[in-house]
């Protein structure tokens, strides 16, 4: 039966559809924040799928054009592969509701959220994160929903609940916050260097608002939820855990303790080996529960020694980050290179730079075109010892890699302070927990050393949690976790920023929330570390961005002209930009707004190119003298190139002071002459003359014009019809756009 239940969120209206779309769905709601409208459904499998090991949930985010109104780019005319906002959307979406599900659950959970409509001012992600929430808590798949969540921005130190499309673009930052009635699940933002303590405060707010969205959806839930489904559980059987937890657990502790991740992992495996056999020679076929038996175990003991004895696996005290160390120019000829370790997590970053028409152009759902600055992170199998080929990125490179981006843009120089696109890539040459924020830190340092004036070095770390399931005030928050605190562990809570604020923070946990306080605990001892990697670590490897860039960088020059000259600095059909172009080797960009962007490596040749262009755009002056170059000879006289792009006429009675009986007795085509500009005739012709910048003769008596009737109508009439022509040609428009590339 169709139900329409409606609420307002941020004073906009949220109306909810149930019972009318996608009924063969286990549960489906088509929501409306404003105009944006999302279809969000939640399918599950009959049957649990055999030979995992894992809980099988699948999250898409589908952005279809028609939701704004526009046809996919490309010949096919169709969407294709989801894009990363797509993708990073499904991930946000992903990690809150997935701690929700029963752990042992192995039945494949499917959740899509199909976009069809997008209001700028009501945020797709989050109708969508809502939708998601409401369709599972109103099916019968198992989960401890619902969630609620906001998107969180800051305006004038005043925290802004669903920020519209202008208070974004003002906004200081814009964080995604989900939770439940009484506890925060996720967190993913981007500020720009917000201090911890506003941050906190706004995180606050925002988990208010979000208790009466859970409330609404409960009110949903109780009126047309169904009964939950039951499953057959994938748990290790207890009395076989039992028995492992007894033969085992001395041995497991003992194992465990290592500093080096291959020795550990050694001592695990052939502690693995011991208890297939022992459950195998205990009742045959029980060895097929060793492997789940042994992770849970291990589980089990490194948080005892977290939790019980604040002992952690490699000897380090709870606030204790692992050796760090860093380095610059390892990569010669790249236009910036840097390494950071952090125990046995290394990472390697190399940056490019680039004209700014290099900048990745984005086809989305968003007001967003472009961008400027571009991260990369790739993380082969090597880095952690595996031996496997290396495929196209997937869901978690490229949100690593947006997380280290969304870092670092804070600091980034304007683009008219430094005109350049941005590209930096992490290489993940070992694992061993937190690469992202390693990347960060290499980023930062990469950066540095190509020469982009970042305002201050931004550093990132992780702190961990674990809890008692009884208990919520009895926490233990520690810093800088490693694989196994991660694997193990209830939080990866991952902060990055400078000395002045907080510029990123993305939260995986593993629990059903967070409290304030373990939040306020995190942002304490997040911040005590990054301040500690950047006064320790990276300001003694690189105290300030270098002045200088790459040899092999390009230089850029950044020039404006009025927008009415743009024509003429392209010319007829590209032709005068193309001899510049070809004159100079340089690279040469050009704004709807006439800022024009040289670039090349050789800043001589920027410099010439610059110099011509002003030229190409300089109002001649009557009276003022030029070095030119002859291109036509003509019966009456020549043609003279006196600055790029600008011809003008020597009549061959300005040629001398003498008297000139053929053009071709005193000039050729490419001769270096001097002229001066006598006029500039009502029809903006320009008038030269040679002569008038040479001594008069002493005595020297003006001739008599000629008289036209002398010379052929014909060349006559086609001299100047010529020259008419040339100077009426202005078929050279350019098509409209941001930006001219050449």
């Amino acid at each position: 039966m169709e139900k329409i239940f409606k609420t307002e969120i941020a004073g906009r209206p949220f109306t909810v559809e149930v019972g009318h779309f996608a009924q063969f769905a286990n549960g489906s709601a088509l929501v409306k924040y404003g105009d944006t409208t999302v279809l969000s459904t939640a399918t599950a499998s009959t049957q649990p799928r055999e030979g995992i090991d894992f809980f099988p949930l699948s999250v898409d985010y589908e952005e279809k054009m028609y939701a704004v109104g526009k046809i996919p780019g490309g010949f096919l005319k169709r969407e294709g592969r989801p894009g990363e906002k797509a993708i990073l959307t499904s991930r946000v979406i992903d990690r809150p509701i997935r701690p929700l599900f029963p752990k042992d659950l192995r039945n494949d959970v499917s959740v899509n959220n199909l976009v069809m409509s997008v209001d700028p001012d009501c945020s797709p992600e989050i109708a969508a994160m809502l939708g998601t929430s409401i369709s599972i808590a109103i099916s019968d798949i198992p989960w401890k929903g619902p969630i609620g969540g906001v998107v969180l921005g800051l305006i004038d130190g005043k925290t802004i609940i669903n920020p519209t499309l202008e208070q974004r673009q003002e906004s200081q930052m814009y964080v995604t916050l989900a939770g439940t009635l009484t506890k925060i699940c996720m967190v993913e933002a981007g500020a720009n260097e917000v201090p911890d303590d506003v941050m906190l405060n706004a995180i606050a707010e925002g988990h208010e608002e979000i208790k009466k969205i859970v409330e609404f959806i409960n009110g949903i839930v109780a009126e047309v939820g169904k009964e939950k489904f039951t499953y057959e559980s994938a748990d290790v059987p207890e009395e076989v855990f039992d028995a492992v937890k007894e033969y085992g657990w001395d041995k497991m502790r003992e194992a465990v303790l290592a500093v080096d991740k291959e020795v550990r992992d050694a001592n695990v495996a052939k502690l693995q080996e011991e208890v297939a056999a022992m459950l195998e020679e205990k009742e045959e076929g029980l060895s097929k529960w060793a492997a789940d038996s042994i992770y849970k175990l291990e589980k089990k003991v490194v948080r005892d020694y977290l939790f019980r004895e604040h002992r952690r696996v490699d000897g380090r005290a709870l606030d204790e980050i692992r050796p760090l160390s860093c380095g610059i120019d390892q990569i010669p000829r790249v236009h910036g290179s840097a390494w950071f370790q952090r125990g046995q997590t290394q990472v390697m970053n190399i940056c490019t730079l680039a004209p700014l028409a290099e900048a990745q152009k984005l086809e989305g759902l968003d007001e967003q075109e472009y961008k400027r600055y571009i991260h990369h992170y790739n993380m082969p199998g090597y880095s952690t010892g595996e031996a496997k080929p290396s495929r196209s990125p997937g869901r978690r490179e490229i949100g690593h890699g947006a997380l280290a981006e969304r870092s670092l843009i804070p600091v980034l120089p304007s683009e008219e302070e430094f005109p350049y696109a941005i590209r930096t890539v992490s290489e993940i040459t070992m694992s061993n927990g937190s690469t992202s924020q390693g990347s960060v830190c290499a980023s930062t340092l990469s950066l540095m050393a190509a020469g982009v004036p970042i305002k201050r070095p931004v550093a990132g770390i992780s702190s961990g949690l674990i809890t008692d399931p009884d208990n919520d005030d009895n926490f233990l928050v520690f810093m800088d976790i490693q694989g196994i605190e991660d694997f193990f562990g209830d939080m990866d809570f991952k902060v990055a920023g400078t000395t002045e604020g907080i510029t990123s923070i993305q939260v995986d946990i593993k629990v059903e929330g967070l409290t304030l306080e373990i939040i306020r605990q995190a942002f304490e001892m997040t911040r005590k570390g990054r301040l500690q990697i950047i006064n320790d670590v990276i300001l003694p490897c690189i105290s300030e961005p270098r002045a200088e860039l790459s040899a092999y960088a390009p230089r850029i020059i950044t020039m404006k002209v009025p927008t009415d000259k743009i024509r003429e600095v392209i010319g007829s059909g590209g032709k005068v930009i193309n001899k510049i172009i070809a004159d100079t080797g340089a690279d040469i960009n050009i704004n709807d707004d006439g800022t024009i962007f040289i670039s090349t490596p050789d800043l001589e040749k920027a410099e010439k190119a610059k110099m011509i262009i002003n030229g190409i755009v300089a109002d001649p002056e009557v009276g003022t003298e030029y070095d030119g170059t002859v291109t036509r000879l003509m019966d009456f006289g020549a043609f003279v190139e006196f600055l790029p792009g600008k011809e003008g006429l020597v009549h061959i009675s300005k040629m001398a002071w003498n008297r000139v009986e053929k053009v071709e007795d005193v000039l050729h085509e490419g001769d270096k002459v001097h002229v001066k500009l006598i006029e500039i005739d009502s029809q903006g012709r320009l008038n030269l003359s040679i002569r008038d910048c040479l001594p008069k003769p002493e005595g020297y008596v003006e001739e008599e014009p000629r008289r036209r009737e002398n010379r052929p109508n014909r060349e006559r009439r086609g001299g100047f019809q010529g020259r008419e022509r040339r100077e009426s040609d202005d078929s050279g428009d350019e098509k409209k756009g941001r930006r001219r590339s050449f």
